[in-house]
Parts: C-alpha cells; sequence; structure tokens
C-alpha cells in the first residue's frame, strides 16, 4: 500500500515580488538560450535535401515543339518533361483533332498563342466508319491566348476548330481522385 507523501515548500524565502539577484537573471539567460539552441538545431536537423526544380530554356522548348512540327504538322507536342505523376507539354495545332478522354489525369490547357474552340463534357461518340469522334451534349467555348481550360479527370475534350493555329501549355496531374 502507497502512502501519500505532501511536500510543503517555504515561499517566504523564494524572491516573489523582489528582483532576482544577477546571478539568477544569468542562469535564466543562458537557459533560455539552451533551450532556443536546442529547438533550433532540431528543427534543422530535421530538413533533408530536396532535388532542385526542373529549369527548361525557352529555346529548348520552341526547338522541340518545332522539331515535332516536322514530325507532325497538325499537332505537334513540344515535351518540357513527363514523369508517372505529371506531364507538361507545349502543344501545337494547326488543325482540329478527334474527341478524348483521359482517364487518369486533370489537364490544365493555358493558351499562349492563337484561337481556337474546345469543347468540354459531354459524351464522345465515335463514328462507325472510323472517322474522328467528336462530342455530344458538351460545352463549346472559343478561347484564345491567355485563357486558361481546366479539364478534370474523365472529362472528355476535344478542339473542335483551330483558327490558323493554337499553341498552349499542357500540365496534367495524375494525381487520383478521392472517393
Amino acid at each position: 500500500m502507497h502512502e501519500k507523501t505532501s511536500v510543503l515548500i517555504d515561499t517566504s524565502t523564494l524572491p516573489l515580488g523582489k528582483e532576482l539577484p544577477e546571478r539568477g537573471i544569468t542562469m535564466l539567460r543562458n537557459i533560455l538560450c539552451g533551450l532556443t539552441l536546442l529547438a533550433l538545431t532540431t528543427v534543422a536537423s530535421a530538413q533533408t535535401p530536396v532535388a532542385p526544380g526542373l529549369y527548361v530554356k525557352a529555346a529548348d522548348i520552341a526547338e522541340a515543339l518545332e522539331k515535332a512540327a516536322k514530325e507532325r504538322p497538325g499537332m505537334a507536342v513540344g515535351r518540357i518533361t513527363n514523369s508517372d505523376e505529371y506531364r507538361i507539354n507545349l502543344i501545337r495545332r494547326t488543325e482540329a483533332a478527334g474527341a478524348i478522354v483521359h482517364q487518369r489525369g486533370t489537364e490544365l490547357h493555358f493558351i499562349t498563342e492563337g484561337a481556337g474552340t474546345i469543347v468540354t463534357g459531354g459524351v464522345v461518340i465515335r463514328p462507325a466508319d472510323g472517322g474522328q469522334a467528336t462530342i455530344e451534349g458538351g460545352l463549346a467555348v472559343r478561347v484564345s491566348k491567355g485563357d486558361a481550360i481546366l479539364i478534370p479527370e474523365g472529362t472528355p475534350h476535344w478542339y473542335s476548330s483551330v483558327e490558323g493555329a493554337i499553341s498552349y501549355l499542357e500540365v496534367r496531374f495524375n494525381v487520383p481522385v478521392a472517393e
């Protein structure tokens, strides 16, 4: 069986309401400095080095786009970087293309030059003769330089017309959708 023990402290000897002696102030400062250094060291040691960001020169992107345009003039893709988590490309279209749906990946298209009409949403219709797919029941919007289009994962999209040429930065993130 445990017995309770009481401890009495005589507070009359504590410097409550009185000024601390210089030695006490110095001791408190040293303790506070030590605790601060300990906290900063803990935070600093918890950090781990991270790889730097990716830098791609405009000339390199333009060169990749020019090369791609020679191989596929209707839709040239200048790859900036692609991985399992994301795709970043500069795309230049000179003609309309068939409707598509990406089952994985939300896309952002930021128009950098030109204009055209993009259709999003609705249902993809694939012709029996194997021609280009279209969209039924989607929203058609004319887009031009400076416009941005967010295309959620699984959303049909289709550049149904291009006014001369249209270029856009395509950023696709393969982020799982929360259920």
